[in-house]
């Protein structure tokens, strides 16, 4: 796929994070995709496969929220099979604390679907924020 093409897809996605709606996103990995969260937070490291990104990140991840997350894009920049994405994520956790962090998202396409992403954002509000991951405290 064109970058264009790449960066419509991506913006596709934003459209439903915007509102809530993670969907599109979920809709586009491909079944060997890779999310890697920088940093050494007990949410850091590499989620291999669609099926473990959707039950071991995004499913405890939301868990830990009162509220709908949410996620809008500030820019996208696409070069190749890469799209990059600036985008600001909003929620509240179970306990009432704000999260709302800050994101650089590097994705790869292949295919016409999502084959990598890494997370770069701001770790220190993860660590002090959100409980480890399957963690239920929180709720």
């Amino acid at each position: 796929m064109s970058e264009t093409e790449n960066t419509r897809l991506m913006q596709g996605i934003f459209d439903g994070l915007a509102e809530g709606d993670g969907r599109p996103l979920a809709e586009s990995l491909a079944d060997d995709f890779r999310w890697t969260i920088i940093g050494t937070t007990e949410w850091s490291g590499t989620y291999e496969g669609k099926q473990t990104v959707l039950n071991k990140l995004f499913r405890p991840l939301l868990a830990q929220f009162a509220d709908t997350y949410t996620n809008t894009p500030q820019r996208f920049i696409a070069a190749g099979d890469c799209v990059v994405v600036e985008c600001r994520g909003r929620a509240t956790t179970m306990d009432g604390k704000p999260y709302h962090n800050t994101y650089c998202w590097v994705c790869h396409f292949e295919d016409g679907k999502l084959q990598a992403l890494t997370e770069y954002c701001d770790t220190d509000l993860i660590a002090t924020t959100l409980g480890k991951p399957g963690d239920m405290k929180s709720r």
